[in-house]
């Protein structure tokens, strides 16, 4: 199971929302790029960037930030927020991103994530993001009437990479991963499902690596990495089955 930290840009900063709110916002770094680094020398394998901004703009809106990371990182990248359209998709992948996210506009139109599979094999996921099993959109403003499994389904045959799916009420409030609700999801589907949302100690991630079977391959983690409630060593040893 891999273990992604998160790099949650906001005005240029690496930050952690609470909740979601954009209001709620704590700088953990001034230099996301060097947060990169450091996360690399920690043994990560992946890192997870996401334009707070862009999410709102619905373009994107941290890109500097981004492509300062890409230049000083050689780790495989996935980004969210913002990217709506197939040029956006292919501008990030050119610039050596791995995996883009598409969260909004798989709601909202969920033809261009087909088309974006079909374009970009192997490097389209699709973001998840539920408040009470029903799914947000535009950066979490609104919540929509489609519940987060409907909207998977939709997705099972054309290739999406992973479906990351995150728990707006527990997103960094530090009260713990929805195991159930992430693995009732992953045993409906056959895609990959990353675990995000309230990751808040070693506990949390032994809980999901006792469900990886579901289909559960992957979990985010920001503000406990940050913080130091979760050591890093410790952490990947324990999705390793060490």
């Amino acid at each position: 199971m891999i273990l992604y930290p998160a790099i949650d840009l906001k005005d240029g900063n690496a930050v952690r929302l609470l909740r979601g709110e954009m209001d709620q916002a704590t700088i953990f770094n001034t230099d996301p790029a060097a947060q990169a680094e450091t996360f690399q020398a920690q043994g990560f394998e992946w890192l997870h960037l996401v334009d707070l901004n862009g999410a709102f703009a619905g373009s994107p809106v941290n890109g500097a930030a981004v492509e300062s990371i890409l230049k000083r990182v050689k780790l495989p990248t996935q980004l969210g927020g913002g990217i709506r359209d197939l040029d956006t998709i292919g501008f990030w992948l050119e610039r050596g991103l791995t995996r883009v996210i598409l969260g909004t506009v798989a709601v909202k139109n969920p033809t261009l994530v087909k088309e974006a599979c079909k374009a970009f094999p192997g490097h389209v996921a699709v973001g998840i993001d539920a408040r009470d099993g029903y799914v947000a959109v535009e950066g979490w403003a609104e919540t929509s009437s489609l519940k987060a499994l409907d909207l998977a389904l939709k997705f099972e045959d054309c290739g999406v990479a992973a479906i990351i799916y995150t728990d707006i009420d527990r997103d960094g409030a530090l009260g713990g991963v929805n195991v159930e609700a992430t693995a009732d999801l992953a045993s409906h589907l056959t895609t990959p499902v990353i675990a995000s949302g309230g990751v808040s100690s070693l506990a949390d991630l032994r809980a999901l690596k006792e469900v990886e079977h579901t289909g559960i391959n992957g979990v985010i983690s920001g503000r406990a990495l940050y913080d130091g409630r979760i050591d890093p060593a410790a952490a990947l040893a324990v999705l390793r089955g060490e």
